[in-house]
C-alpha cells in the first residue's frame, strides 16, 4: 500500500513572500500567531521540540524522509507552483533532486490556482495571475519536470511518470497541453505520462472520452465536507452565527464556529462509494485553518491518533478491496497552517506517525519501499 502524503513547500522565505506578507515570512509565521477560538480549541500547533525547520537546509529533508519511512509512509506529492515560467517555492523539491542518498519516493502536483490574498486578508486581490499560455510555455514546463521525471525515485505507472493537476477545469488548453506532454514523454523515452487529478469537482467535458486522465483523487476531508455535510442544517445555522459574531466581533464558542466532528467525517468518507473506477481514495489526518483564517476558520473538532488509526485501517482495507488500488493520497505531510500534518508535535509526538504504521501493519500492507 504506497501512502502518497502531500508536501507543502512553504517553510523558507522568498522574496515574493516578503514582499506580499513581510519580511521573512514563511508558514511558520501564521502557524506561531494563531489563537484559540474557543475553550478547548487545540490553537497554536507547536511542532515536537520547537522544530520549526527551513526547506532550504538538506538536513530537514533529510530527517522527513527518514521518519516518512520508519512510519510507512511511502512517499510525498510536492506541491509545485507554475506561472508561465515563474516559479515559486521551488528549492525543496530541487533540493530533493539534488541530494539522491534521499531515498524516498515523491511525484509532483501542480497547483495551478491564481494566488490572491483572500486567505489572509480576506479580500480578492490578484497577486499571481494563472495563465496557460502555449506551446512555447508548455515545452518549457514539460523540461522543467523532466529533470524530476528521469529520477529513480520519481513515482511512476506502468514505466509512466504521475503528474497530478489541481484544478483541471480551469485549464481552457487542457487537452492541448496534455497531449503535448505526452507527445514530450514519448520523445524522451517514457511511455506517457499518467495524469491524476485533484479536484473532486473536475467534469470531464474536457476530457469526454476518458482517455487524458488515468487517475481522479479523492481529496479528503473537503470531498465529504463539501459534498454532504455543507448542506446540512446545523451547519448552515452555525454559519449564519459565525458571521453575525464576526461582523459584531462578539465571543466565539463552539457552537458559533464552523466546526466540524472529525469522527462524521470520517464516517461519511469509509462510506462513501467510488464514482468511477479511476478513483483513488483520500484520508486525512486532522484539519483546522486557524492560522490561515482566524474567526473565519473551519475546525475538525475531536481528532486523536487511536480514532486517526481506526479510520485509516478501514480505509486501507477499503483502497484495497473496494478500490481496487494501492495507493491512498494522504492530506497531509506539513500543512501545518491546515492542521493537516503527519509531523511530530507537542502534543501528540509521533502519534499520527505511530498510527499510520499500525493500521498498515494490521492489514499487511506495510510498504516495500523500491530502494
Amino acid at each position: 500500500m504506497k501512502i502518497i502524503a502531500y508536501y507543502l513547500p512553504q517553510f523558507h522565505t522568498f522574496p515574493e513572500n516578503d514582499k506580499w506578507w513581510g519580511k521573512g515570512y514563511t508558514e511558520w509565521t501564521s502557524v506561531k500567531q494563531a489563537k484559540p477560538i474557543f475553550e478547548g480549541h487545540y490553537q497554536p500547533r507547536v511542532p515536537l521540540n520547537h522544530n520549526y525547520y527551513d526547506l532550504t537546509n538538506v538536513d530537514s529533508l533529510k530527517w522527513q524522509a527518514k521518519i516518512a519511512k520508519e512510519y510507512g509512509v511511502y512517499g510525498f506529492c510536492f506541491y509545485h507552483y507554475w506561472f508561465e515560467g515563474k516559479m515559486l517555492m521551488e528549492k525543496p523539491a530541487e533540493l530533493l533532486l539534488e541530494h539522491e542518498e534521499i531515498k524516498l519516493p515523491f511525484c509532483m502536483c501542480w497547483a495551478n490556482h491564481t494566488w490572491t490574498k483572500a486567505w489572509a486578508e480576506h479580500n480578492r486581490e490578484v497577486i499571481m495571475e494563472q495563465k496557460y499560455g502555449d506551446k512555447t510555455d508548455w515545452k518549457k514546463h514539460f523540461t522543467y519536470f523532466l529533470r524530476f521525471f528521469k529520477d529513480d525515485r520519481y513515482i511512476k505507472v506502468d514505466g509512466k511518470p504521475l503528474l497530478v493537476i489541481y484544478r483541471p477545469n480551469d485549464i481552457p488548453v487542457l487537452r492541448d497541453m496534455l497531449e503535448y506532454w505526452n507527445y514530450l514523454a514519448k520523445e524522451n523515452g517514457f511511455p506517457g505520462v499518467t495524469y491524476a487529478y485533484q479536484q473532486y469537482t473536475y467534469n470531464h467535458i474536457k476530457d469526454k472520452d476518458g482517455d487524458l486522465f488515468t487517475y481522479g483523487i479523492e481529496f479528503q476531508p473537503g470531498k465529504v465536507k463539501d459534498q454532504q455535510l455543507i448542506y446540512t442544517l446545523p451547519i448552515i445555522w452555525r454559519k449564519f452565527k459565525n458571521i453575525f459574531v464576526n461582523k459584531f466581533n462578539l465571543p466565539q464558542t463552539k457552537n458559533s464556529s464552523m466546526w466540524y466532528s472529525y469522527d462524521d467525517v470520517w464516517r461519511r468518507i469509509i462510506k462513501s462509494k467510488p464514482i468511477d473506477e479511476k478513483m483513488i481514495p483520500g484520508a486525512f489526518v486532522d484539519f483546522d485553518n486557524t492560522p490561515r483564517y482566524k474567526r473565519m476558520a473551519a475546525i475538525y473538532y475531536g481528532a486523536s491518533p487511536e480514532k486517526f488509526q481506526h479510520y485509516l485501517s478501514v480505509q486501507i482495507k477499503r483502497t484495497r478491496d473496494v478500490y481496487k488500488k494501492d495507493m491512498l493520497f494522504m492530506f497531509a505531510w506539513n500543512e501545518w497552517g491546515e492542521g493537516g500534518y503527519l509531523e511530530p508535535d507537542e502534543k501528540y509526538g509521533y502519534g499520527m506517525l505511530e498510527a499510520i504504521r499500525s493500521a498498515l501493519i494490521e492489514n499487511g500492507e506495510f510498504p516495500n519501499y523500491p530502494f
